[in-house]
């Protein structure tokens, strides 16, 4: 009897813990259900408003208008990130003290810059927020066009278009539909235009950046673990833009080339 019990017992322990994730996956799925459908209202009203300006690609530049609305809600995080840059400038003289106090000692070294940083309140990549906190509407947007359905019923934000070009269609689509020069193969190459353009100011200015702290001696990637990979790689992110708007939705390509051409002229501004 006691050995009946003892098989027992972890399967009943077993059947409560898979009932106890499948609530939680169905909540989390009620949840996401919801704010996709009410991310989708925003979208269609929006568009309707704009509709005499812009006619059929009018959730086209509705979705352009919130993806501006979401960079100027995160604008504060980015400006505070640049006085957090100008705040590592202002460090250099101290740094280079350091490094000549601990030359011999690398070890020292970065634990003594770790611990500037620190005290000064100044982290090498407070700057990654502001693109952090720009991932959800992207993530809706991904997935607000590529479903087929929405709430139970048709999505019909699949039929709304850019020019040629539907919003739900991929580059694959649109090169399987006229080729590159097509109606909707145009839209995509207007589109890698904006984002080469975009990606080769960003890398001309991440390169003079890399210059003048070369000249200077700055050396503080050398000192922080694997920052300086990771500067070694920054200026080249921008282009790794083309491959995510040819493989995306149209829609959330667009808001992915929006949101680089104001990064772009965000940091130009806040950073001159």
């Amino acid at each position: 009897m006691s050995r009946f019990r003892h098989d027992e017992t972890p399967k009943g322990s077993s059947t409560m813990s898979v009932s106890s994730a499948s609530s939680v996956i169905s909540v989390f799925s009620g949840f996401f259900s919801a704010v996709l459908t009410g991310f989708a209202v925003l979208v269609e009203r929006l568009a309707d408003l704009i509709q005499p300006l812009f006619h059929a690609s009018a959730a086209a530049a509705a979705i352009v208008l919130v993806t501006l609305l979401v960079r100027l809600l995160v604008h504060p995080l980015s400006r505070a990130a640049a006085r957090g840059q100008r705040a590592r400038a202002a460090l250099q003289p101290r740094l280079a003290e350091l490094r000549r106090k601990h030359r011999r000692d690398p070890r020292r070294l970065q634990q003594a810059v770790l611990a500037l940083h620190a005290e000064e309140k100044v982290s090498p990549l407070s700057g990654c927020l502001p693109g952090l906190l720009q991932m959800p509407a992207f993530f809706l947007l991904y997935h607000l066009f590529s479903s087929s359905t929405l709430g139970g019923s048709a999505n019909g934000l699949l039929g709304h278009r850019l020019l040629a070009a539907p919003l739900g269609g991929r580059w694959s689509d649109a090169l399987a539909d006229g080729g590159v020069f097509g109606a909707s193969g145009l839209v995509y190459v207007a589109l890698f235009a904006v984002v080469t353009a975009v990606a080769g100011f960003n890398f001309a200015r991440a390169r003079r950046a890399q210059a003048v702290a070369t000249a200077a001696g700055a050396g503080e990637a050398a000192q922080v673990p694997g920052l300086a990979a990771v500067g070694k790689v920054v200026p080249f992110l921008s282009f790794a833009t083309l491959v995510t708007v040819a493989v995306v939705p149209l829609a959330a390509a667009l808001y992915v080339v929006t949101s680089s051409a104001w990064s772009a002229v965000e940091r130009a501004v806040l950073q001159s």
